[in-house]
């Protein structure tokens, strides 16, 4: 039975898989190119000064870095890959984001040493700093950091174009989404910094996936299609710097000014509808502050662009209806509510299993959270945070909603359907079920109903069909029990110790309110002064 159930995951994993990502998959592990040493094309940075998006620091000290909320010091050469590091860390030491971060100026001798550094001890081709997506990172960085007014490291230009070559060869089409779209966008700004046929490649290349990717990932209401609100966020920033360089350049990169506007405008009122008072990122699929920019500093980088933000929303109910997202405001009570799939069918894998969770901002103040993203290891603790119990939602015999497994997979995933939205006399209401449970023998269909008005939040469960146990829960914020009162109608309540993880490599202690259904019907009330 067990290498059955094996089989079926596999099964129900990899049936959505498109063809490209089955053969890019061998052809990425099978072939391994050469890298090609030729001396680099001549620069050519466009006129004008970078102007950067705000961004956190992260390099503290000439070796020292400070990421996922872990200092380590790169000392030597063999530190750029150690297997006793987590992977993800690593890769952010070879993206160099600080070179664009806030007072980075005050860092240009840091900045300097580490690309000599990094020139010397990672050999073309060689260890996790060549893997396409920090490659691709790195490309925009240092190019960045060029048009800010830096003068070149020695060999930096020449490593520049070895890196672009490489890449342009081991584009990440057995992944797609943001991999190909971050391998693109390194294409288009390389392509746009050298001059010369070689250049001009590059630049067509990139532009060719990224006008296809922008069509594919960018949904209709303005929301990425992977259904993560961080990484929304860092593909925005990536448009607007794209608009930035558009706006700079003659010829055929200037022709995307019109679109890129149109999609930052797009992209920037989605953010705003679904970042919290604290302007930060809400907790859907994977996660986390420090990532990706702040919606304020989104907003001011395309104000600095000449892109007059869009308004942020009023309140009332605003469903973002191709993404699956809903916003509930009234009073002094935000509610962001998931009513969306897990992601495209052939790209889950940030995906969580937290269909009909929600979470709740009071006078500007998160409440209740879901539980955040602080790992991307392959461990149990990854798999506790993509499960449906760290999510603000009903867990039933269990299972979760969707079927999350290893780091980035998902078998079966839950939809949800008949979405309704009504709003009279003060009150907001969201309703829709999702049938993620009806592979469970018992077949459940669990329906939920969010009732909002300035004083109150009233949340419906409801599970027809049979089932042993069912749980609804609800974490709190750090502290965020004080701010609310519960009653409970059909269920038995305790409270539990829990941890929250806004932070990579963060957890925080909290407490969650944790609902027994006695029924298949199920309200709890929460109510503020």
């Amino acid at each position: 039975m067990a290498g059955r159930n094996v089989l079926a995951r596999y099964w129900h994993t990899l049936r959505w898989l498109r063809p490209v990502q089955w053969y890019a998959r061998a052809w990425h592990r099978l072939y391994r190119p050469r890298p090609d040493l030729r001396p680099a094309p001549a620069l050519a940075l466009p006129p004008g000064r970078w102007q950067a998006c705000a961004r956190v620091p992260s390099l503290v000290g000439p070796e020292v870095f400070r990421f996922l909320s872990v200092e380590r010091r790169i000392a030597a050469a063999a530190d750029w890959n150690r297997a006793d590091w987590p992977k993800l860390w690593l890769y952010n030491a070879h993206y160099f984001d600080d070179l664009v971060a806030d007072g980075a100026e005050a860092r240009t001798q840091w900045h300097r040493a580490l690309i000599a550094r990094w020139i010397a001890e990672n050999p073309p081709g060689q260890g996790n700093g060549w893997e396409p997506y920090p490659t691709s990172l790195r490309i925009v960085n240092w190019l960045k950091w060029l048009l800010a007014g830096h003068a070149p490291v020695p060999g930096m230009l020449e490593s520049l174009a070895v890196q672009a070559r490489w890449l342009r060869r081991r584009l990440e089409h057995h992944l797609l989404g943001n991999h190909l779209w971050a391998n693109a966008k390194a294409l288009v700004f390389a392509g746009a910094c050298f001059e010369g046929d070689e250049a001009r490649a590059w630049r067509r290349k990139g532009l060719q996936l990224l006008r296809r990717e922008l069509r594919e990932q960018l949904l209709d209401d303005g929301g990425h299609f992977e259904r993560s609100p961080m990484y929304h966020a860092i593909l925005t920033e990536d448009v607007l710097d794209l608009l930035q360089l558009a706006q700079r350049m003659p010829g055929d990169l200037a022709q995307e000014v019109g679109d890129l506007r149109q999609a930052a405008a797009r992209m920037l009122a989605w953010a705003g509808a679904m970042a919290h008072p604290d302007g930060e990122v809400a907790f859907f699929n994977d996660a986390a502050f420090g990532i990706a920019p702040p919606l304020p500093a989104l907003r001011a980088y395309a104000a600095g662009l000449g892109l007059v933000p869009p308004p942020l929303p009023s309140p009332g109910l605003h469903l973002l209806q191709a993404s699956g997202y809903a916003r509930m405001q009234a009073g002094p009570a935000l509610l962001l509510a998931d009513v969306a799939p897990v992601g495209p069918d052939y790209l889950p894998g940030h995906a969580h299993a937290d269909t009909l969770s929600f979470e709740l901002s009071l006078h500007g103040r998160r409440v209740l959270v879901n539980g955040g993203t602080s790992t991307y290891e392959n461990n149990a603790e990854r798999q506790r945070q993509r499960g449906t119990a760290a999510h603000n939602t009903v867990v039933v015999d269990g299972a979760d909603s969707s079927e999350v497994w290893a780091a980035f997979r998902v078998a079966r995933r839950a939809r949800a359907h008949d979405i309704q939205r009504r709003g009279e006399d003060g009150v907001l209401s969201l309703s829709a079920w999702h049938d993620g449970y009806l592979r469970l023998p018992g077949r459940v269909r669990h329906q939920r109903v969010w009732r909002l008005d300035a004083h109150s939040l009233q949340v419906v469960d409801v599970l027809d069909g049979r089932f042993r146990e069912a749980e609804a829960h609800f974490l709190f914020a750090p502290g965020g029990e004080a701010a609310l009162g519960w009653q409970v109608e059909g269920g038995a309540a305790r409270m539990e110790e829990a941890v929250w993880c806004p932070r990579f490599g963060e957890s925080q202690p909290a407490r969650k309110l944790v609902v027994r259904f006695l029924q298949p019907r199920c309200l709890v009330t929460f109510h503020w002064d």
